[in-house]
């Protein structure tokens, strides 16, 4: 039987701490894969705020028969990838590993390349972990998949064109989605960069990408501020540790979550909060990103780490310190 606005409402009040710990469990679980393929993104979780839901709900611009399973973003993520040439990895990811409802995806729409509109990518999913409404219903989650270029355009459309009851000027409209082909051009140079860079400094990128990767998962532990300056010296060193064709991204996450709770140990004790660091300034590098791969080098190829290490003009204490942090020595 259909809910009227404000039963839908009080459903939602007294259903919303299950789906906000649903929503962060799935944006844990796709998190962990997106790491394992490789693919660089930020990633953001909400429960629909209960003000956003009560006004969706009594809209009468929206006219929902049945507010409470009409309304399909009670919970939501975002995951934003730095250019276009990410969203199809990206997307293949959350297909593997959610159980998909619906996927719209406007960005190659036949019969409307003469228009200019927003290049929507939005998967419908059913969240993990098995939770379900009192009707016995899964909950979902609306997943938006942008680029940092997209995702910028939408955020300030957002602001001035959707406001209630109120219908912006053609030309105000008709100007912010000219930025379209701005927001299009962007991206496709972004990703011509990214390739051209492949090309010709394989050594360059492979280290960037080693970098993204490790910042990635480092970010499931603290989002303290890096040196990204002091990242690209070291990676330079890191990389060559590291087989070419090695499917690296897996063999992190792999590791990292075999040892994950050691590591959250070695950050609180030696991590960027932790007295070692504050007081004595010491242990440096386990307040990097590239930690992580120190840490899984040191336990998997040491030897070769050490005497790359040593071939290189970063300072040796540096090294130790990690290995003293991760119980070995060199």
């Amino acid at each position: 039987m259909p809910l009227t606005a404000e039963e839908a409402f009080q459903r939602y009040r007294q259903e919303r701490p299950r789906i906000e710990e649903a929503v962060e469990e799935t944006k844990a679980h796709l998190a962990h894969h997106i790491a394992r393929r490789g693919v660089d993104c930020q990633m953001s979780a909400r429960a629909k705020e209960l003000t956003s839901f009560n006004a969706k709900a009594h809209s009468p611009r929206k006219g929902y028969a049945d507010p409470w399973k009409d309304i399909t973003d009670k919970a939501g993520l975002r995951i934003i990838v730095p250019h276009s040439g990410l969203l199809d990895p990206a997307l293949e990811t959350i297909k593997d590993n959610l159980k998909i409802v619906e996927v719209q995806d406007y960005r190659d729409d036949v019969g409307k390349e003469d228009l200019l509109r927003y290049p929507r990518l939005h998967i419908q999913a059913v969240m993990v972990g098995g939770l379900q409404d009192p009707d016995g219903i899964p909950y979902e989650c609306e997943i938006q998949l942008r680029t940092e270029a997209v995702d910028l355009w939408a955020r300030m459309s957002h602001k001035l064109l959707y406001k209630p009851d109120f219908t912006p000027p053609a030309a105000v409209s008709r100007s912010l989605y000219r930025l379209i082909a701005l927001v299009e051009l962007f991206d496709l140079e972004v990703a011509r960069g990214v390739e051209t860079l492949a090309r010709q400094d394989p050594e360059l990128a492979r280290s960037k990408q080693l970098l993204e990767l490790a910042e990635q998962t480092y970010r499931t532990f603290t989002d303290h501020p890096f040196s990204r300056d002091l990242s690209q010296d070291v990676m330079g060193v890191l990389s060559q540790t590291i087989d070419e064709g090695t499917a690296y991204s897996e063999q992190l996450a792999e590791f990292t979550e075999h040892f994950r709770e050691r590591i959250q140990r070695n950050y609180a004790d030696y991590g960027p909060t932790s007295a070692h660091f504050l007081e004595h300034g010491r242990y440096l590098l386990a307040s990097q990103p590239e930690s992580l791969i120190i840490f899984e080098r040191l336990a998997n190829a040491r030897f070769r780490l050490k005497s790359t290490w040593n071939k290189s003009e970063l300072p040796e204490t540096m090294l130790t310190d990690m290995a003293q942090i991760w119980g070995i020595a060199l």
